[in-house]
């Protein structure tokens, strides 16, 4: 069974990860109105990958006994000047994603929640992929700058992402 405090601390996250789904289907549906079909599904599958975390979160808490208590999901910015302040703010937003897992995980530690600091094991070597994927990204964007035949090359690299369904149990 979870504690009081974890209970609210995991629907913090799950509130936190819807939050991160809309913000990439923000950016997704910008990308769209721009011209940028690939940047859209790439961005479209981030949307669909943080439903699944907040999935995984949600199956957990109920599997452990507690009680989901879905909250509002706050504003997001829906327009970005190119693609990479999109991508700088992505890699900012993983950032700040990566210190609420580490900092869920600190309280299960604390509260020797063995079986919460086991599932967030998967949370936090995701956070290591997805802060690599997105500097990678900017990486590629600072090299293209405004040559619009990398821009063009990128976005049909990026049309090539696939959805993989996380697992959610």
């Amino acid at each position: 069974m979870l504690s009081k405090s974890l209970e609210a601390a995991l629907n913090k996250q799950i509130n936190a990860e819807f939050w991160s789904a809309y913000l990439y289907l923000s950016m997704s549906t910008d990308f769209a109105a721009k011209g940028y079909p690939g940047f859209a599904n790439w961005m479209n599958i981030q949307f669909r990958e943080e439903q699944d975390h907040a999935m995984k979160f949600m199956n957990y808490v109920i599997a452990r006994g507690g009680r989901v208590e879905l909250k509002p999901i706050s504003e997001v910015t829906t327009s970005w000047a190119t693609p990479l302040s999109a991508f700088e703010d992505t890699l900012a937003h993983e950032r700040e994603v990566t210190s609420m897992i580490n900092n869920l995980n600190s309280l299960a530690v604390e509260e020797k929640d063995y079986a919460t600091e086991s599932m967030l094991r998967w949370f936090i070597d995701e956070q290591v992929e997805e802060e690599e994927t997105a500097q990678s990204l900017i990486d590629a964007l600072k090299m293209i700058k405004d040559n619009g035949f990398g821009l063009y090359t990128l976005d049909k690299e990026l049309a090539s992402r696939v959805y993989s369904p996380v697992t959610t149990a």
